[in-house]
């Protein structure tokens, strides 16, 4: 985090529409990593600054507040027409305090959601309240980027928009990004004495350098070389490259954290994944949310994980999706389990193929190995529930509760019809249906007479 000597206000332009991105919700709201581009920016700018925010919004203005509005120190302003750079951050200026020469703005945008901290910080070190500072980009391929001039002692002088530069400025390849740290003082009246005689009719906030240098203001320029940090969405095929770079990134820490990933290109990483030793990994793997993986979790393919603990030498199997779920050690679930909010698995517990819980807490050493729901439910230790097993924990207006004790064994295709209890040791008969309590030791047999008729000949077709 920058020193709390230095006097920082951070304004993130995020009014633009994104009429190429072909959608009704505004382009700062699309997400990467599944969080929106611009809640990236006001992360980065948090690690950075503790002081208010000012986020400059126009299309949608509304839905962005209400996307954002469990964040503190956040001041709105408004761009009701799109005039460029330069009158965007107009619109911020009543809430800086540009009476204090100490005083400084880091420019952000809302729509550039890679730029890292540690570029952002190297970026400040290198300002003071009397210098304007840059972050520029060497690229091959300026292509429809604003240039950085340089004079012949090296000094940036000015920065030109690909529209408004000749044939030899077009040739540079040093571009601007946009992101800049300024005294405030000076932006209030630079901003003040911008014209929009340019191809665009705008006001640039990029002519704010020439000025700096008229007035021989020190310019400074962090130069970096990795584009994606500071690459804009303006359509969804940015998004999508955006959001592989993201992911592949997210797999590099992984692996240096020294978890194995069959292929770091398929796996994603949609919110924070923390991992112990000796994890495995393999393709297709979605985090969401707030993920820990125990020592010697093997996590199998095609397996979706949101909101869980999952403790140590415990496996998923594939195609298994776990919501919000505490899992113990040794455990094993799937494939093919869907374990939904509020289920606990203790220790090596066993969830297998076709089986559902939910608000469901699983005793140690109990399993049920397929084709059964629980929900509602709190077993004990040592519990087998048999295949087809089926815990009726919904009246239609209310849920029920089934608790098991230790030690009972549930027999195939049964029906516990909540609310209900089977007490330690019991055992209940395949294909029974059970709606009233079964005391210690008990086996219960919940089956209807069987009747045989002699000569029954099945319905003929029509």
């Amino acid at each position: 985090m920058t020193s709390n000597k230095i006097k920082l206000d951070v304004v993130i332009l995020a009014a633009g529409k994104g009429t190429r991105m072909n959608s009704s919700l505004p382009k700062v709201l699309h997400q990467i990593g599944a969080k929106p581009m611009l809640g990236h920016v006001i992360d980065a700018a948090r690690e950075l600054c503790t002081n208010k925010l000012h986020l400059i919004v126009g299309y949608g203005a509304e839905h962005i507040k209400q996307a954002f509005e469990s964040e503190a120190n956040l001041v709105w302003a408004i761009q009701e027409q799109q005039l460029g750079t330069g009158h965007a951050v107009m619109q911020a200026m009543p809430g800086l305090n540009t009476e204090d020469e100490q005083g400084q703005a880091l420019i952000l945008y809302g729509d550039v959601p890679l730029t890292k901290t540690s570029t952002l910080q190297e970026l400040l070190d290198q300002s003071s309240p009397q210098t304007l500072s840059m972050l520029t980009l060497i690229t091959d391929n300026p292509t429809g980027l604003g240039r950085i001039v340089r004079d012949e002692k090296g000094t940036i002088c000015a920065i030109v928009e690909e529209k408004d530069a000749n044939k030899e400025q077009k040739q540079i390849k040093e571009i601007n990004t946009g992101i800049m740290v300024i005294p405030a003082a000076k932006l209030n009246r630079w901003l003040n004495a911008l014209g929009n005689d340019n191809a665009q009719g705008e006001y640039y906030l990029t002519d704010i350098v020439a000025m700096a240098a008229a007035e021989n203001c020190e310019i400074n320029a962090k130069v970096i070389t990795d584009a994606s940090e500071v690459q804009g969405v303006n359509d969804k095929a940015q998004l999508a490259e955006l959001e592989r770079h993201y992911q592949m990134n997210k797999a590099d820490e992984l692996l240096q954290a020294g978890v194995t990933l069959r292929d770091p290109a398929r796996v994603d990483i949609r919110g924070d994944l923390q991992t112990g030793a000796d994890v495995e990994i393999d393709i297709n793997a979605i985090f969401e949310g707030e993920v820990s993986l125990g020592n010697g979790v093997k996590i199998g393919p095609n397996v979706v994980i949101k909101d869980t603990t999952i403790a140590d030498n415990t496996i998923i199997l594939a195609g298994s999706n776990i919501d919000s779920a505490v899992i113990g050690e040794r455990a094993s679930v799937g494939p093919y389990a869907r374990i939904r909010p509020g289920t606990v698995l203790k220790d090596e517990t066993k969830i297998g193929n076709f089986v559902e819980t939910k608000n469901a807490v699983i005793g140690k050493g109990s399993k049920a190995s397929h084709l059964a729901y629980i929900g509602d439910a709190e077993l004990g230790e040592n519990v087998n529930i048999g295949a087809g097993t089926i815990v009726c924990n919904y009246d239609g207006v209310n849920k029920h509760k089934t608790t098991i004790g230790n030690n009972v064994f549930v027999g195939s295709n049964s029906v516990l019809v909540a609310p209900v209890t089977l007490a330690d040791n019991t055992f209940i008969a395949a294909g029974s249906a059970i709606n009233s309590d079964v005391p210690d030791g008990s086996l219960a047999v919940g089956r209807a007479r069987q009747r045989n008729i002699p000569g029954w000949k099945r319905p003929s077709k029509n």
